[in-house]
C-alpha cells in the first residue's frame, strides 16, 4: 500500500485483494477444515488448522496497518497474548508485565511463574520499568494501559530494552494502528485483542500479533498451529469488513471521550478523571509525543460503589458491560470484577460514536439523578 496514504484511505483499501472484472471487493470467507493435497505437502493451505485464505487477507490488512512484516491472527485476544508470553519464553527467563494492566494477563503471569520463569510486576507509568529492564527476556507494556490510562514511552523503553537484547511487545488493544505505532517507534511485537475498537461492533472476538521481523512471527504462528487457538473463518471476514470504518470510528469515538471527560471535570461529584488527550492529565505529555489518537475510554471515580450503580442504571444511551472500543457507549463500575485495584465508585466509560451532544447530556442526567442530594 502506497506509504502516503492517509489512515482513512488505508484503513479501506487495508489487504484490499485486486481488481479483475467480475471480483468482489471483499472475498466471502472460506469454510475449510482440509485441502485437496495431492503428492508431496506444499502450497500455503494444507489443512485447517494451520492456514485458511481469509485468516490471510485479515492478517495482510492488519499487517498494512501496524506496519509489521508479519501478523497472525487468534480466536481472541488472550490467545494473542498467551502466544506471546508463553510460546516465545522458557524457564529461566525473566519477564516484565504490567502490575496496572489487563488483569487477565496478570494471571497468566502466575502460569508462567509455575513453568520457572520470574515475573516482575511494575506501574505502566515510572521510573520502575525502566529499572525493572535488566536480565529481562521479554517486557510487555500496556500502553494505555485498562483500566487506569496511563501511558509509557515506547521508543525509549524499545531503545534501553534492545541494548539489553530484550524484546519488547506491546498491547496495542486500546489505541488501536491508528492510534500508535508500536513496531515504528522500536517494539518488536505489537498485540491486541481485536474484539474492542480495531473491529468496533461487539459481535466477535479476535486477537492479532503483529511483528517487525517474520522469523519471529513464524514461531508466533508455529505456536498458533500447535495450540489450535485459531480464529473462525466469518469472524475473520467480519474483522476484515469492518476495518474499512476504522478511522471513521476511531475518530468519532476519541472526540466523543474527550468531550466527556471534559464535561466531567466540571462537575463536583466526580473525582479523578482520566483520559490521554486530557490537558493536565498525568499522562497527556507522553501520549501526545507518541500518539496519534487516544481511544475512546475514560475513566472517573464517583462517590461510592452504590451511587455509580445508581448512575449507570439511569444511562439511556450507554450499556453497562465489561467490554470498550464497540460503536455502542458502554461503562461499568469496574470494581465489580476480581483483579481491578480501583476504588469501589471507578466507572471505565467507553464512548461510541453517537450525536456528541447527546451523550454528553445522557452522562449529565445520569449523574444528577445518581449523585446524593
Amino acid at each position: 500500500m502506497a506509504t502516503e496514504w492517509s489512515d482513512g484511505t488505508r484503513a479501506v483499501r487495508a489487504g484490499s485483494p485486486g481488481h479483475a472484472p467480475g471480483d468482489p471487493f471483499l472475498p466471502g470467507p472460506v469454510f475449510a477444515g482440509t485441502y485437496h493435497l495431492p503428492g508431496e505437502v506444499n502450497g500455503p493451505y494444507q489443512y485447517g488448522r494451520y492456514a485458511n485464505p481469509t485468516w490471510t487477507g485479515l492478517e495482510a490488512a492488519i499487517g498494512d496497518l501496524e506496519g509489521a512484516a508479519d501478523t497472525v491472527t487468534f480466536a481472541s485476544g488472550m490467545a494473542a497474548v498467551s502466544a506471546v508470553l508463553i510460546g516465545l519464553t522458557a524457564p529461566g527467563d525473566v519477564v516484565v508485565l504490567p502490575s496496572d494492566g489487563y488483569p487477565a494477563t496478570r494471571t497468566l503471569g502466575e502460569h508462567l511463574a509455575a513453568r520457572g520463569i520470574t515475573v516482575r510486576l511494575v506501574s505502566t507509568a515510572g521510573v520502575e520499568l525502566e529499572r525493572a529492564l535488566p536480565g529481562a527476556r521479554l517486557v510487555w507494556l500496556e500502553t494505555p494501559s485498562n483500566p487506569g490510562l496511563d501511558v509509557c514511552d515506547i521508543e525509549r523503553i524499545a531503545t534501553l530494552a534492545h541494548a539489553r537484547d530484550t524484546l519488547v511487545a506491546v498491547d496495542n488493544t486500546l489505541a488501536t494502528p491508528l492510534g500508535q505505532l508500536p513496531l515504528a517507534l522500536g517494539a518488536d511485537i505489537s498485540a491486541a485483542s481485536g474484539t474492542k475498537a480495531l473491529t468496533g461492533h461487539s459481535d466477535l472476538l479476535l486477537g492479532y500479533v503483529a511483528c517487525a521481523d517474520a522469523e519471529l512471527a513464524a514461531r508466533v504462528r508455529s505456536w498458533r498451529s500447535l495450540t489450535g487457538a485459531v480464529p473462525g473463518p466469518m469472524e475473520a471476514w467480519l474483522a476484515h469488513r469492518s476495518l474499512s470504518t476504522l478511522q471513521l470510528r476511531v475518530d468519532r469515538q476519541a472526540a466523543n471521550a474527550l468531550a466527556v471527560a471534559e464535561a466531567l471535570l466540571g462537575r463536583t461529584d466526580v473525582a479523578d478523571v482520566r483520559h490521554p488527550a486530557l490537558a493536565g492529565d498525568p499522562a497527556y505529555d507522553v501520549a501526545t509525543r507518541r500518539m496519534r489518537r487516544f481511544g475512546c475510554v475514560v475513566g472517573f471515580t464517583l462517590a461510592d460503589a452504590d451511587t455509580a450503580r445508581r448512575f449507570l442504571g439511569a444511562l439511556e444511551l450507554v450499556a453497562d458491560a465489561t467490554s470498550f472500543g464497540g460503536v455502542h457507549s458502554m461503562a461499568e463500575r469496574r470494581a465489580r470484577w476480581a483483579g481491578n485495584d480501583v476504588p469501589e465508585g471507578f466507572v471505565r466509560f467507553s464512548a461510541g460514536c453517537e450525536d456528541t451532544a447527546d451523550l454528553v447530556a445522557d452522562i449529565q442526567r445520569a449523574l444528577d439523578a445518581a449523585s446524593p442530594g
